[in-house]
């Protein structure tokens, strides 16, 4: 079975490595933040408007392989959020009418966002606490990144192997 994670070994040492972390931000007293997530993951955001259909949205969901979009109206201005869950839901209340009603009519209004320099405790804080996966990030009004609980966590989970791979050459070296 392959795991995610293979202690080194001598060879290892020959060749060039890379790490997603660094011993310098492992080492300062900085709070992991959302900027770092949006550094390695990107900005991009993919975003419809309240008048298109569910049809339209669950498409763009399944074409980006995302799980949630972000609703913006004309202006650009950040109206709600939309999900898979959103979706099912609305799917279960009213079979075989769904997918022509628009994304305005089940959308989340009142949408919980952070910004770039929230640290990242902060985040899954708020996530767990009110059971959502997907948190837009905004900066000066504007939207500027989407964070999922799933980065959060991979963030972290590779931000231990590099501390475990530090401590192990200090142990060894």
């Amino acid at each position: 079975m392959p795991s995610s994670y293979q202690a080194p070994s001598r060879k290892d040492k020959m060749q060039a490595t890379t790490h997603s972390q660094s011993s310098q931000t492992n080492t300062t007293n900085e709070a992991a933040s959302v900027r770092k997530i949006l550094a390695s993951k990107g900005q991009e955001v993919f975003a419809l408007r309240p008048q298109n259909t569910l049809l339209e949205a669950a498409e763009m969901l399944r074409d980006k392989r995302i799980g949630a979009l972000i609703v913006k109206d004309a202006a650009g201005e950040l109206q709600g959020i939309l999900s898979e869950r959103d979706i099912v839901r609305r799917l279960a209340e009213t079979p075989g009418e769904t997918l022509k009603q628009t994304v305005g009519d089940i959308m989340t209004r009142n949408v919980e966002v952070c910004g770039p320099d929230d640290p990242l405790i902060s985040l899954l804080r708020k996530m767990t606490e009110g059971r959502f996966r997907h948190m837009p990030v905004v900066e000066n009004g504007a939207v500027v990144g989407m964070v999922t609980i799933g980065d959060v966590v991979n963030y972290r989970l590779t931000e231990l192997e590099y501390e475990s791979l530090q401590l192990k050459q200090l142990i060894v070296g």
